[in-house]
């Protein structure tokens, strides 16, 4: 949980996402990403004199939709504000927001954390609009408005996460909710996730917080719990080497960025005094009043949430609660497992063969099982060949390399083409195999026999050794057995 018995971490998470409406938050401009620099922007957009916002309702609703799936309060009346700072990027010089009044109040997120769930309390959601985009070239910047006006929801958890695994399994729930309410495509890369981190840590049994630094732009999970790690280090490493100077002199409040390459977290800025944003309403915009029957309907046609699914993968497939974690956190891997299924009975293997052997096989060449092109339909099979013997295990990660390379090759024509992937089911050239097996080693046998179970499973892995994965298990395990007469 902590670096150093004695020290707790505190970490609150900030999570922009933008959402998937088809026009921005306050204007027609479309909201879509990649398109040419300062095409999708309207007199609105850019901040023109007497141009007016109008509310985007798709925006609304879809904020009522997280609000209603972290089980949190609604609000009924919301308004907007002005939160004013100067940045070339923010072409009014303010950002309309949700200040004291916002549209979710509350709520919580349940994620998966070391095979058990842990449920984090959110303090609010509020809608607000994007900033542009600085672009940086050999000789001069652009600004890219294209970006700006874009709704966002940011999720603002209270101080409740305690490592770095859990803020990771905990932005992955938040994630996973917003896709599979549709709120959100959340790529990463793109920035339409963005999560800011604040964390501090300190000793076990204090109750008053210490300053806290915030970590900002981290692009992957992998990085920010890389990034939290080091700043857990690093602040316990100042804490510890300056034991005579005044605690809030050690650590002063200030912003930092994750540096993948010296793997380490780098100052950007400090915080001499609070931000003073001269947040005052939004006098362009009327009041978000929403009514009990409104929040309700949205209520009542959620869609299954990535926790429903995981527990009724756990309860219905038998999955262990952290492949269920892992599979239904990213809805397209889900719902490619829940095809995959249509042809596949055992929702176990078939999960491992998804999370575990077709995403290494993808890990180092920056493609997935999702984008690689290879149908479930065709995973279904291979774990389907393995359960009726047709392949061993072995034999089936060897017809898995060949689905990788020769994407769109049905998997039992490999199977079919290539002698070496039919398992031995010869009774009689197995038998010699076993016969050698059992002279070799006649210590597992007499251990067997003592009712040692570990000897047998040791006796079948000798005898598919030699047969190299070919020999059919069960074949080998029935031979077996009447060879040592039990």
């Amino acid at each position: 949980m902590t670096h150093g018995s004695n020290w707790e971490t505190v970490i609150g998470l900030e999570i922009h996402a933008e959402l998937n409406t088809k026009s921005k938050l306050f204007s027609v401009a479309p909201n879509r990403f990649g398109d040419e620099p300062n095409v999708n922007i309207t007199e609105v957009c850019t901040g023109q004199p007497g141009a007016l916002p109008v509310l985007n309702k798709e925006a609304v609703r879809k904020a009522v939709q997280l609000g209603c799936a972290l089980n949190a309060k609604v609000a009924k009346f919301s308004k907007f504000d002005r939160k004013s700072y100067f940045y070339p990027d923010s072409p009014r010089n303010f950002q309309i927001t949700q200040f004291d009044e916002p549209i979710v109040i509350g709520g919580t997120v349940i994620a998966e954390v070391d095979g058990e769930e842990k449920a984090f309390a959110v303090n609010r959601v509020h809608l607000e609009d994007d900033a542009g985009m600085l672009k940086h070239f050999s000789q001069f910047a652009g600004v890219d408005y294209n970006r700006a006006g874009v709704p966002l929801v940011e999720i603002v958890s209270e101080p409740c996460i305690h490592s770095p695994a859990e803020a990771v399994a905990y932005a992955m729930a938040v994630k996973a909710i917003l896709q599979y309410i549709d709120a959100s495509d959340c790529n990463m890369e793109e920035g339409s996730l963005r999560v800011d981190a604040n964390i501090s840590v300190r000793l076990k049994g204090e109750t008053e917080l210490r300053n806290k630094i915030e970590i900002k732009n981290m692009n992957s999970f992998s990085n920010m719990e890389m990034a939290l790690e080091a700043e857990i280090k690093r602040q316990i490493y100042e804490y510890t080497h300056q034991v005579n100077v005044p605690i809030k002199d050690i650590i002063k409040q200030a912003t930092y960025r994750w540096d993948p390459e010296k793997k380490q977290t780098v100052l950007m800025r400090t915080k001499e005094h609070a931000d003073d944003y001269r947040y005052f309403p939004e006098p362009d915009l009327v009041p978000i009043v929403l009514t009990e029957a409104y929040i309700e309907e949205i209520r009542e046609s959620l869609p299954e949430l990535p926790l429903q699914r995981e527990r009724r993968y756990v309860y219905e497939k038998g999955l262990s609660a952290h492949s269920a974690f892992v599979i239904t956190s990213e809805k397209p891997l889900a719902d490619y497992f829940e095809e995959a299924l249509k042809t596949c009975s055992n929702a176990r293997n078939l999960c491992n063969w998804i999370i575990v052997e077709f995403a290494g096989r993808f890990k180092d060449t920056g493609k997935s099982l999702l984008t690689s092109g290879i149908p479930p339909v065709q995973v279904g099979k291979l774990v389907n060949m393995i359960e009726k013997g047709t392949i061993t295990g072995r034999i089936a990660k060897a017809v898995a390399d060949d689905m990788v390379a020769n994407v769109g090759k049905d998997c039992e024509q490999i199977v079919a083409e290539n002698p070496d992937y039919s398992p031995v089911h010869d009774i009689d050239e197995i038998s010699k195999l076993v016969d050698q097996v059992v002279s070799e080693n006649s210590q597992s046998v007499a251990d067997f026999k003592a009712g040692r179970d570990k000897a047998f499973g040791f006796l079948v892995g000798q005898v598919m050794k030699l047969s190299r994965g070919k020999a059919s298990p069960q074949v080998v395990n029935d031979l077996l057995k009447q060879k040592i007469g039990v």
